[in-house]
């Protein structure tokens, strides 16, 4: 046998376990059709700037348990690991270090030396998260670890591109768009943080050009009145009946603007008039194509306002305004324009207003709304299957009111900005011809706007309607969500047909964070339908956010994170698994803190301990004979555990089949804790004594402990996996991981032998909690117990048990019937129990002690039943508090009665 060590070590036994499980093939799939069921996942793909986080070990220990279960069901399973380029964060990453580093910017390097920058910062860090994914027990097979800038990952990516373009789903337009200054892109809205923040309202006075009065609007943007080319108001507003089509005199600009009726103003809010500027907000980019309107652009890409176009169509070359604001950064523009509305008597006022302000979730710069030529793909037509296949219930999402905010996104789709202002990524396979469209460039070649795109995966030699070769290439990347959108597919090997394709397409279940439910899950579900023809996952999965002690998100930078890798460092990675799995369900978020995982370590030597206490009492033992003896009950309470143990096993496969983690590992922990540690191996350690026993219960804690290891694996699988290599491992099954999981035999499932355990220990609790009471400490023996049933169906159970009683109570005889001597008396389930108090208990100092607890209960008593009598509490106070105040009144009156009966107990 294998010996184990005193006390569990992690730092001895994962890091040894993990790599012992790699090197025989323990996580590999058998590509071939070898007659099991498949089984299939593709893991979201972290970011290659990622570091393990605790969503992330939530997330991939989450991915482990499921894989090392259906493995252990004897399904061949494949889960492809990965990255993500993630575009924008990491070409952050690596401009942040050039200029701290070198004090230059990827401008300086020119795209072609940048590029060669991020790559060889990917190949130092890039792989960081996966190796942390190992440090956590993550089972992948790491033969298909694929990134998507991977050759072939490209070229999939650009088979997509193509094909959009030649069915007529893809476009060149201008559109606003969320542009983060910052990073110099369009954002989609799905990647902007939403907040309200405290703001100012402005109400600007817009006078009629021929001098009669003026109407108000409210902005909180004024800086964007620069690009003002109308005032709108609804139709329906009596206010201004007369007055549309009347002209306006732009404050500072001296533009005149046409005052327009729209449906768009609501005529409750404010004055009822809207300032319209096309160019700076996407309901004003509305209001401007129904009115046929100008869009001119009033700001720089970074920010900055930009008044040169607007001078050049107005011939204002001479406005000292507009010369001023040139070039100013939006926000001090924004002051600068209020103090001039000001001193020129156009402003009204100025109020406090909450403003819902979009930041980019990157580097959370507040976003510019920003008319932008850039490529777009229709989505209405390509969502429609997608949103089919989930009403048909042929995707299932679990927690299942997913699914009704996956179908009202899905149902209110807008065509997708897929293009980027990047250098990493992928570029766009679009080229343009520089003598068919010579004004749609600038002196030096650069691009300036787009038209007649050639598409194609390679660059072309010429250009296919006038044969020029100088061509340029569009600079943009594509959406970092469009390359994840096609991930399951693509891993497998899609546009190739490979055999992993044709075996494990479609994947079983996709898990992950509820944040990317439009991002990537809707998105991967319409390219599967389109691509491959069928869904691309069966299940979705989506897990609870993990946020801090206090309910807080957590976030290194708030100071709420807690480092996932400092907790393994410290309790081992079974230990954090299973702190975060036991509170893996259904749930919208959970609560996470250290004592969790200090709480799981408890738990893990627990297991240990008892394993190591199961070994020690199978030395000398033919471990194979007793596997063939196997469980054989020899009484009520070996039957009894046998058929908690299927219970177990039916709770633990239910959970997991329905992402229940938490349920099976609460199951576990009690049955593991309480049922077997605490009263089977307690109760059972007599026999292993008596030579006429012994081999029985060795082979039944060796069955017993055979099961519980296999259920454990799948969510401590390295302490399970040394633990089995002690008690368990077999030629036939060496390694826990492809040992076979137990299923739950229901013929061994027994309600009498459960009731009548229970009812036995329910007595043995009534007793030791006597002891409790009168300070008898645990595991001190006693002369004698009396246990009186109150029927003889409960006298012949508990009779068959008395040794046990004993054994468990620290007492040295049982008796039976009514106390003969004077006794403390405790109820039980079909008994009475009696403690016979002489020379155990000091009678007067104990009277004593039970009337001052009295004399403070009553005190309490009387507090809160004068609370709760108090009209005032009653009316005014929360119903929750109320609610407490009458539990906590109810559970002070029981305290008080047992009391007073115990008290009644010792009188003379």
């Amino acid at each position: 046998m294998y010996e184990l060590p005193k006390t569990y070590d992690p730092h001895q036994v994962e890091e040894r376990r993990y790599q012992w499980e790699l090197a025989r093939g323990d996580f590999e799939a058998t590509i071939a059709d070898d007659g099991r069921p498949r089984y299939c996942i593709t893991i979201p793909p972290p970011n290659i700037t990622g570091s393990l986080h605790m969503g992330h070990a939530l997330n991939n220990a989450i991915h482990d348990v499921l894989l090392r279960w259906k493995r252990m069901q004897g399904y061949n399973v494949l889960c492809v690991p990965g990255t993500d380029h993630a575009g924008i964060a990491t070409q952050n990453v690596v401009e942040r270090a050039l200029r701290q580093q070198e004090g230059i910017s990827r401008h300086d390097l020119g795209r072609e030396k940048f590029l060669e920058r991020v790559w060889q910062w990917r190949e130092q860090y890039g792989n960081t998260i996966l190796m942390q994914f190992r440090k956590l027990g993550c089972s992948y097979d790491w033969r298909y670890t694929r990134f998507t800038l991977d050759p072939d990952y490209v070229d999939a990516v650009l088979e997509v591109f193509i094909r959009w373009w030649q069915d007529g789903h893809l476009y060149i337009g201008e559109r606003v768009i969320n542009w983060c200054p910052r990073c110099m892109t369009a954002i989609s809205d799905i990647e902007i943080e939403q907040s309200d923040e405290a703001g100012k309202l402005y109400h600007i006075r817009y006078p009629f050009a021929d001098g009669d009065g003026y109407v108000v609007v409210a902005t909180t943007r004024p800086e964007t009145m620069l690009g003002d080319v109308a005032v709108a108001v609804n139709p329906a507003d009596a206010r201004y009946t007369e007055r549309v089509g009347k002209s306006l005199r732009l404050p500072l600009v001296e533009r005149v603007i046409p005052l327009i009726a729209d449906p768009y103003p609501d005529p409750t809010f404010g004055t009822g008039a809207v300032k319209v500027t096309p160019a700076h907000d996407p309901n004003d980019f509305e209001i401007g194509q129904r009115h046929n309107l100008p869009r001119p652009v009033i700001m720089h890409l970074d920010g900055t306002i930009n008044t040169e176009a607007l001078r050049e169509s107005l011939n204002a070359h001479d406005n000292p305004y507009l010369q001023r604001y040139h070039g100013v950064d939006r926000y001090k523009a924004r002051e600068m324009i209020v103090q001039d509305l000001e001193a020129n008597g156009y402003l009204e006022k100025v109020e406090d207003y909450t403003v819902p302000l979009a930041r980019c979730e990157r580097c959370h710069t507040v976003i510019e709304p920003l008319l932008s030529e850039q490529w777009f793909c229709r989505m209405q037509s390509i969502a429609q299957p997608a949103i089919e296949v989930v009403q048909q219930g042929k995707i299932q999402f679990h927690p299942e009111r997913y699914t009704e905010m996956y179908l009202h996104w899905m149902e209110n789709i807008r065509d997708w900005c897929i293009s980027r202002q990047l250098w990493w990524g992928h570029q766009i396979p679009a080229w343009y011809c520089m003598d068919c469209h010579p004004e749609n460039f600038d002196e030096s070649g650069k691009l300036l706007r787009r038209e007649s795109p050639i598409v194609q995966k390679t660059a072309p030699d010429k250009c296919p309607r006038c044969g020029s070769t100088r061509l340029v290439r569009d600079p943009d990347v594509l959406d970092t969500w469009f390359s994840s959108a096609i991930w399951p597919h693509t891993v497998l090997g899609w546009p190739r047909q490979t055999d992993e394709l044709r075996l494990f397409y479609p994947t079983d279940v996709l898990i992950t964070a509820q944040e990317i439910l439009y991002l990537w899950v809707a998105r991967m579900v319409m390219t599967g339908l389109y691509f491959m023809g069928d869904i691309p996952f069966r299940e979705v999965y989506i897990h609870a956010t993990v946020l801090n002690k206090e309910g807080k998100r957590m976030s290194k930078s708030l100071g709420t994170g807690i480092d996932p890798l400092e907790l393994i460092d410290k309790y081992g990675a079974d230990a954090l698994r299973w702190s975060l799995l036991q509170q893996a369900g259904m749930q919208q978020s959970i609560r996470f803190y250290e004592e969790r995982v200090v709480s799981a370590r408890n738990f893990a030597n627990k297991v240990w301990n008892a394993t190591r206490f199961v070994l020690l009492n199978l030395e000398g033992a033919d471990l194979d004979a007793l596997r063939v003896m196997g469980a054989q009950p020899a009484d009520a309470l070996d039957r009894w555990i046998l058929s908690r143990l299927q219970r177990t096993i039916q709770t633990i496969e239910d959970a997991l089949g329905r992402y229940c983690f938490d349920d099976g590992a609460n199951a576990l922990y009690e049955f593991i804790w309480s049922e077997v540690c605490d009263w089977y191996i307690e109760a059972v350690k007599p026999r292993l004594h008596d030579p006429a026993r012994r081999a029985q219960t060795q082979a039944m804690l060796l069955y017993l402990f055979d099961r519980l290891l296999r259920l454990l694996h799948p969510y401590m699988p390295h302490m399970t996996q040394e633990l089995w290599q002690a008690i368990g491992a077999t030629d036939a099954e060496p390694s826990l991981g492809r040992a076979r999981f137990p299923v739950a035999d229901p013929a061994l499932i027994d309600p009498d032998a459960e009731a009548e355990v229970a009812q036995v220990f329910e007595g043995i609790r009534a007793i030791r909690n006597l002891r409790a009471e009168v300070k008898i400490t645990p595991g001190v023996a006693i002369p004698a117990v009396w246990v009186n049933p109150t029927d003889d169906a409960s006298a012949e159970r508990l009779q068959r048990h008395a040794a046990t009683i004993g054994h468990l109570a620290w007492c040295q005889e049982v008796r039976f019937g009514q106390p003969t001597e004077r006794a403390l008396m405790n109820p039980a389930d079909g008994a009475e129990v009696y403690l016979p108090i002489a020379g155990l208990v000091d009678v007067a100092r104990e009277r004593e002690r039970l009337q001052k607890e009295l004399a403070k209960l009553e005190a309490e008593i009387k507090q809160v039943q004068a609370r709760l009598r108090n009209p005032q509490f009653v009316e005014r106070a929360k119903p929750e508090v109320v609610q407490e105040t009458r539990a906590q009144e109810r559970d002070l009156l029981d305290r008080h009665a047992r009391l007073k009966a115990r008290l009644e107990q010792l009188q003379e």
